[in-house]
């Protein structure tokens, strides 16, 4: 199978063949993908942030070289967005290399980061070396799906889609850190109590990306099936990994502790 292969619709139903209608929607359904992933950020990092600020407390060097890496991201994939709406592929080509680069950074960055954090909160109230599997499990998915989309950016359909799951799933904790109170206290802190807390802004824009595929198009990319079904899966094995009492030694050890 080809590597924008689709998955076939039920026989007898017709396949809208690709257009300059389809293209123009999809230019404007990515756009607001990419506004919907900042609002989940922003909602979620703003408010710690200013309180940090307020109250003097400051981040290991580290995070900030983190932080910046995952925002220089977000502003280029908002400009990569935006030089396919104004028809300037050229462009979008060029500083696809510096997205390229970006990416090796931030797994370097976002690893190194999760370990020295969890390592220096050790001991405190604040402590649960536990959510490395968490931390571990975005960085896997944004690490598949970022090189997968790399690798196949000469399939456009395809690249885009992979682009915009693994930014996804590496938005969990804006949208997490924005409704996490509301929802423990509406579902608990079982396992789907801690699913939702978690991961459920992630799963309800890779649902609205497969959606709209399925609107525009009657059709779903398996590029995005299989990213979707890898990306969710590897959240579901990550919050068990967390609730599980063998995880916890493991991942002390793995913090350095």
């Amino acid at each position: 199978m080809g590597a924008t292969e689709v998955i076939a619709p039920p026989q007898g139903s017709r396949i809208l063949p690709a257009s300059a209608d389809h293209r123009r929607r999809d230019r404007n359904f990515f756009l607001l993908m990419v506004a919907l992933i900042w609002l989940g950020i922003l909602m979620g990092f703003v408010p710690e942030i200013v309180h940090r600020v307020h109250a003097h407390k400051l981040f290991e060097p580290v995070v900030y070289f983190h932080g910046a890496a995952f925002v220089a991201w977000l502003c280029l994939l908002t400009v990569q967005v935006l030089l396919i709406r104004a028809r300037r592929v050229d462009l979008h080509r060029e500083l696809g290399m510096a997205g390229t680069a970006l990416y090796g950074a931030m797994l370097v960055l976002g690893v190194t980061a999760s370990v020295i954090v969890d390592h220096d909160l050790f001991g405190t109230p604040q402590s649960d070396p536990s959510f490395l599997s968490i931390q571990l499990a975005d960085m896997l998915a944004f690490a598949a799906l970022g090189g997968f989309a790399i690798g196949l950016r000469k399939h456009a359909d395809t690249h885009k889609r992979l682009i915009i799951l693994a930014t996804i799933f590496i938005s969990d904790a804006g949208f997490s850190r924005w409704w996490a109170p509301g929802l423990e206290k509406l579902l608990g802190d079982g396992y789907w109590g801690n699913w939702a807390q978690l991961y459920l802004g992630d799963f309800l824009l890779v649902a609205l990306l497969g959606a709209y595929d399925l609107v525009s198009r009657r059709r779903v990319y398996r590029a995005y099936v299989l990213g979707a079904m890898g990306g969710l899966g590897l959240e579901l094995l990550a919050v068990w990994m967390y609730m599980s009492a063998w995880w916890k030694p493991i991942a002390t050890s793995l913090i350095g502790r």
